[in-house]
């Protein structure tokens, strides 16, 4: 018994600083070679390998489709992870080195067939996302829930992650397109840069495995969750309507992502009519200001609560989106727009993690049942559909214009491309906007977290969940 009383208490401690950089140290991981895939794979495909801007859209889908589903697996496979470093941390270690690899396997398309190379990406696009991704990333998100059940904690661990997170971003996204140029401007080029990022991440994962530790142990969790089935967990995952309004702004959160860092090199390229250094200054200028925007989101979190100025974040952003329409063409009313877009999307990404975790509470405290790894994979499987149904709502739409791919690097563009390429870039991120705010108006769970936990502090004295 005095064991597991310390177990509990452990779970609500403070966690130190030196931990919540070794966890965000995770995402910079992740986003050093995943931001890379986000923003610049479709244009390395198209303008680099000479693929149907087409055939990418319907690869990437299709893709997704089994993305969705690795997820769902994974999350029940961590469920049931028993090891000597817990259930979510031994996956960041096992997955670190193959995810690198697979993400390097991503840029050495062959020069060969059109048919072999769709197959190829196919197949080392899959290898990278559906699985090696999967089971690295939903391990690693699972993991906070499982550090600690603190709901300011994991605020904590969420604002240190998304804080962090961009500078894997700025190194990869930022940072690739020039280094490519330097090394060759060619596919030769995009190798040996996605290596180098390959290494970084490897790293990376090390330190955030060495330093994270599970501390939530609760043994009445433990021996129901052996006795769940699968289809019990499933109904009682989807009937927490509140995993559902967090999965909609996990899925808004990376489409916006994928909006802005699918179609902005296509926007400076053709329509402003540079691809060397105004897609990195406005990368840049945005990840650094999403950066400095959510080291202050502690202060706001405390007076305002996670729903209130993440709402408020929403409300401007669609705001700042509306004045860019005055000007769409201009670079700096861009620079202004990303500006705008980096300022209000800070509130929402600094504790989405951390509202996953409120999440799981209150699915123990409306079902009796536990499910931190299922709640963060299913969770998943929507933001995978969402940038899939994105990217193939860009590419598709951009092939409809008729854009043109080519091997060579650039190539010019017919008028109604061009007006596709605008309108993407100006009226998606509005469709993005008003759906989150309508889901942050109806979010009440922060006002009923105080009254939950104490309900469950009562069951668990009892050895109930």
């Amino acid at each position: 018994m005095e064991k597991q009383t310390t177990e509990t208490d452990n779970s609500f401690k403070s966690i130190p600083w030196r931990v919540r950089f070794a966890y965000g140290s995770g995402d910079v991981a992740i986003n050093v070679v995943y931001g890379m895939i986000g923003s610049l794979l479709t244009i390395f495909y198209t303008d680099y390998v000479g693929v149907s801007v087409a055939a990418i859209g319907v690869v990437m889908l299709v893709s997704r489709l089994f993305d969705g589903c690795s997820d769902i697996i994974m999350g029940f496979v961590v469920e049931r992870t028993n090891s000597k470093w817990g259930k979510s941390r031994p996956w960041v270690l096992w997955m670190a080195l193959p995810y690198s690899i697979s993400v390097v396997l991503l840029f050495t398309v062959p020069m060969t067939t059109d048919l072999l190379q769709l197959v190829y990406i196919f197949i080392t696009y899959n290898l990278c996302n559906t699985v090696c991704f999967t089971m690295l990333s939903l391990p690693y998100g699972s993991l906070s829930a499982m550090m600690t059940r603190n709901s300011t904690e994991r605020d904590m661990l969420s604002i240190v992650r998304m804080g962090m997170s961009p500078f894997g971003r700025i190194m990869a996204v930022g940072c690739s397109l020039p280094l490519v140029k330097i090394l060759g401007n060619d596919q030769a080029a995009w190798v040996k840069t996605i290596t180098i990022w390959a290494v970084i991440a490897l790293i990376l994962l090390l330190v955030c495995f060495i330093n994270c530790k599970e501390n939530v142990h609760i043994p009445a969790a433990e021996t129901k969750k052996e006795k769940q089935p699968i289809l019990k967990s499933m109904k009682y995952l989807l009937t927490n309507q509140y995993f559902w309004a967090v999965l909609v702004l996990w899925m808004m959160q990376n489409v916006i992502y994928s909006l802005t860092g699918t179609i902005l090199p296509y926007y400076c390229k053709y329509i402003l009519y540079n691809d060397s250094w105004m897609y990195s200054v406005l990368y840049f200028t945005e990840t650094l200001v999403l950066m400095g925007a959510t080291c202050i989101c502690p202060l706001l979190l405390r007076k305002f609560g996670k729903r209130n100025m993440s709402l408020f974040g929403a409300v401007c952003a669609l705001a700042g989106q509306l004045v860019f329409f005055l000007n769409p063409e201009s670079f700096v009313w861009l620079l202004f727009s990303c500006v705008i877009r980096a300022l209000c999307l800070a509130p929402l990404n600094s504790i989405i993690f951390g509202m996953l975790g409120d999440v799981v509470e209150f699915g123990q405290w409306k079902h009796h049942v536990r499910q931190e790894s299922l709640i963060f994979a299913c969770g998943s499987v929507g933001t995978k559909i969402g940038n899939g149904l994105a990217a193939a709502t860009m590419t598709s739409l951009l092939g409809i214009s008729g854009y043109i791919s080519s091997a060579a690097g650039s190539t010019a563009q017919p008028g109604s491309a061009l007006a596709m390429i605008l309108n993407i870039y100006k009226f998606g991120p509005v469709l993005v906007w008003v759906t989150v705010i309508i889901v942050l108006f109806l979010y009440k769970l922060d006002k009923r977290y105080d009254t939950i936990m104490g309900d469950l502090a009562k069951r668990e004295e009892q050895g109930q969940l």
